[in-house]
């Protein structure tokens, strides 16, 4: 079988920050642009130049390096079956979440661990900029959005 050619709109970075702010100011110098999304714990720069979606996480570390994961934004949800499709072929375990709400927008996406337990996502975002919600005190949507979860043997299978 062929695989489908998927047309990738740019590289995804997400990495944890101690404080929003200092953070805030550092990388709209870095980038030479405002964030395209900023709420309570959560800032988005969407570049152009190279493209890159770059996020930060505040106070969410959960393995102790500044890194949440990686990922590449697609443009529809059957470009994330096609990857999740290859990868499955290819002999990778993955993690769906399909219409998740997760860093202020609804999305679909898959996820595979590499051998070192860092995280890959491959995602559509299917509504953008969501608003602000309290959920039970934490900043940024559900308490485990964007964290890194154990892929089982069964998973996406």
């Amino acid at each position: 079988m062929k695989p489908q050619t998927v047309t990738a709109l740019k590289a995804h970075v997400s990495i944890h920050v101690n404080q929003l702010e200092p953070s805030l100011e550092f990388y709209r110098k870095l980038f030479g642009i405002e964030p395209s999304k900023v709420r309570r714990g959560y800032a988005k720069f969407d570049v152009q130049n190279p493209p890159l979606n770059f996020t930060l996480n505040e106070g969410r570390s959960v393995g102790g390096g500044a890194l949440s994961h990686l990922g590449i934004q697609v443009s529809s949800t059957e470009d994330v079956m096609a990857v999740r499709q290859s990868w499955m072929e290819s002999g990778l375990l993955t993690r769906d979440e399909m219409q998740t709400d997760c860093c202020y927008a609804t999305q679909d996406k898959t996820w595979v661990h590499d051998p070192d337990g860092n995280e890959w996502e491959v995602f559509v975002v299917l509504k953008d900029n969501l608003p602000e919600k309290e959920t039970e005190g934490v900043a940024c949507c559900p308490p485990d959005c964007c964290t890194p979860k154990p892929i089982s043997f069964d998973a996406g299978q």
